[in-house]
């Protein structure tokens, strides 16, 4: 098996793959984000109750734990189709850049002569 092959059959080269994908869709989007966060960052501070921070980071480490296994399976998802369009899209440029054959031409068939007919006296 090739090293290709190899990696077409490795969930994790699929999943680096879509997390690469996934963090650049993610990147287009942070100066936003900031923005947002800038405004609502005193509201943020008054909600917050020092009480409550124990039983939410349990909460957070427990769900982080289910929610990692369901995103490495996205991700590896969201990877097999970069890496099947990049592929295809490789693919339809080798095929373009291949010259077509030019038939060879052919010489007209010939008729197969006929023979003299012999004919008895």
């Amino acid at each position: 098996m090739t090293i290709a092959g190899k990696l077409r059959d490795n969930k994790a080269f699929y999943a680096a793959a879509g997390a690469s994908d996934f963090a650049a869709e993610k990147l287009r989007e942070v100066p936003d984000h900031v923005t947002k966060l800038q405004h609502n960052i005193k509201d943020l501070q008054e909600k917050v109750d020092t009480k409550d921070i124990p039983g939410a980071a349990v909460a957070y480490v427990t769900h982080v734990g289910t929610r990692a296994v369901e995103i490495f399976d996205e991700l590896a998802e969201r990877g097999k189709q970069v890496v099947n369009r990049v592929a295809s899209e490789a693919q339809s440029q080798i095929e373009e850049a291949k010259p077509t054959p030019t038939p060879a031409r052919r010489a007209p068939a010939r008729k197969p002569q006929a023979s003299a007919a012999v004919t008895k006296d």
